[in-house]
């Protein structure tokens, strides 16, 4: 395992503050090393990131590394949109966890990248080897691997200041009345652990929607959409409070007795980012999985769906004023 020490000779700083600052990464980063018990202050192991660090202590950090993986419990394969030495871009699949969790059973994201023997960052902890952002289990599309700790720690530093984002596709239940941003906080809700909600105390979140196609007799809309923050299930949350839903989800509200749609109709679709090394500004697009383009021929005609899914077109409506 790999290690590193650091001596502290300031006062009074927050050892999340110190460490983000001395590694150059995202306190994320940070907060997950100190929550699977890889960070000691003199000796101790610490378990609160914002412990107050006195003058002269020593600060010992270990980094996982990755683990051999049985390749068998692997059955599945994932579509690679670019690799180079630094990044991996993936299509993910519908129905397949990103990373592990006590919850999760079946094999993951991580599992296949492991079982492919792609180098992989170790910022995140064993189980969430080279991931930088994640999308929930029945949402498709693209997703962004970092390949050594370098890049992860520029990646994180663009999630934050959101040099690195995705546009995100979805089917929902009810037009829009406009298109809209919604900015309200988003909570666990106190009612049902298993769901998120808007919540006075929540951390700030905005999305931004946009209507792209609506199919008039079955009230269906395609509509486009952006994420100024990274939530847990913010798009769904914001779309609920407006009394939309994503196709499929019935966790927040889509009631259908006619329909059996199998997972949640989000599928993040471009994404846009700065190279790490290169520093070069690039786009990619995630194409749709025939389970969402089903439904698309549902409601609309071939030729809309054409004329409509141009990421140009998309990423002008979301950034417009509303």
């Amino acid at each position: 395992m790999r290690t590193k020490t650091f001596v502290f000779e300031k006062k009074n700083v927050r050892l999340d503050h110190f460490l983000t600052a001395e590694l150059n990464v995202s306190r994320n980063s940070i907060t997950e090393l100190i929550k699977n018990a890889l960070v000691s202050v003199e000796g101790v192991t610490q378990t609160k990131a914002g412990m107050k660090l006195n003058m002269q202590d020593i600060v010992h950090i270990e980094f996982p590394q990755t683990k051999p993986h049985e390749r068998s419990c692997v059955d599945f394969d994932i579509p690679i949109i670019f690799e180079d030495e630094d990044i991996l871009i993936i299509n993910k699949p519908p129905h397949i966890t990103v990373h592990t969790a006590p919850s999760v059973k079946e094999p993951t994201v991580v599992d296949w990248l492991k079982s492919k023997n792609i180098s992989l960052s170790t910022l995140s902890g064993e189980e969430r080897n080279g991931i930088v952002h994640r999308i929930d289990k029945e949402t498709s599309g693209a997703l962004i691997i970092a390949k050594n700790n370098a890049s992860h720690a520029n990646l994180a530093k663009q999630l934050e200041n959101r040099t690195l984002g995705r546009y995100y596709l979805a089917l929902i239940d009810y037009p829009l009345k406009n298109d809209t941003i919604v900015d309200k906080p988003i909570g666990r809700n106190p009612k049902n652990r298993l769901k998120m909600a808007v919540v006075q105390n929540g951390r700030a979140a905005k999305s931004a929607f946009c209507s792209l196609l609506t199919n008039e007799m079955e009230q269906i809309e395609l509509i486009g959409a952006k994420l100024y923050t990274g939530r847990t299930h913010q798009i769904r949350v914001h779309l609920s409070a407006i009394g939309r839903h994503i196709l499929g989800d019935n966790l927040y509200g889509f009631k259908s007795q006619k329909d059996k749609i199998r997972r949640v109709m989000l599928h993040a679709y471009y994404l846009y980012l700065i190279h790490p090394k290169s520093g070069k500004e690039m786009i990619f697009t995630a194409p749709l999985y025939d389970d969402f383009k089903e439904q698309l021929f549902r409601f609309f005609t071939e030729e809309n769906i054409h004329e409509t899914l141009r990421a140009d077109i998309i990423v002008l409506r979301l950034n417009s004023d509303f």
